[in-house]
């Protein structure tokens, strides 16, 4: 009985030391093990535009000394061995791949290379007053006002529905424009289209 017992301790001690791993591996929170970092773009991304502040992975096949993880400057552009400067933002990440490819050549016979966007830090919005959730909101893509307000929470019992003020850029001026939510819930106005670095202020 003594011996019975004691194996039942010993088991119960093994089991209570497991249990932290078995439970991050039941819910999906153990390591990636190909290293990619949560929420990154693909690397044949025909959509996403890159910015500046951006992290891009440049990859390149056989080349661990052109492999990099580099930031995307304020200027557009990155840095990389044998390319030196290189134009980043205002492409994807197809696009940049096949530039980068076409530098490559000279250097490496048939470069193999990818790009994937391990932090998507540009492409952001900002929203403030009478929302739950105000602040700097990053996304992917364009997004509408709507998805907007849904991705903040949804108004604040003082929110002015009718008269939400929305801050653009067309051609490097500023345009301002009132929107109506309601009507545009209602089906009356067509939603509006949120674009990289607009202000959404709901008062």
């Amino acid at each position: 009985m003594k011996k019975a017992w004691t194996v039942f301790l010993l088991t119960a001690w093994v089991l209570s030391i497991m249990a932290p791993s078995i439970g991050c591996a039941q819910d999906g929170k153990a390591a990636d093990p190909s290293g990619k970092a949560q929420g990154a773009v693909a690397a044949d991304n025909d959509q996403y535009v890159i910015g500046p502040e951006d992290v891009l992975l440049i990859y390149v096949w056989k080349e661990e000394s052109i492999t990099k993880t580099v930031p995307v400057r304020i200027d557009g552009k990155i840095s990389l061995p044998l390319v030196n400067d290189i134009q980043a933002a205002g492409l994807t990440p197809l696009q940049l791949k096949e530039a980068l490819t076409e530098k490559l050549k000279g250097f490496i016979e048939n470069p193999t290379i990818t790009v994937t966007v391990m932090e998507a830090n540009s492409f952001k919005v900002y929203l403030s007053g009478e929302v739950k959730q105000p602040g700097i909101h990053r996304i992917r893509s364009e997004i509408t006002l709507v998805k907007l307000i849904i991705m903040a929470g949804g108004f604040t019992e003082w929110a002015n529905q009718k008269k939400i003020l929305i801050i653009t850029k067309e051609k490097g001026a500023e345009k301002r424009m009132t929107v109506n939510y309601k009507n545009i819930i209602e089906g009356e106005d067509p939603d509006i289209v949120i674009k990289r670095g607009d202000t959404v202020i709901v008062r």
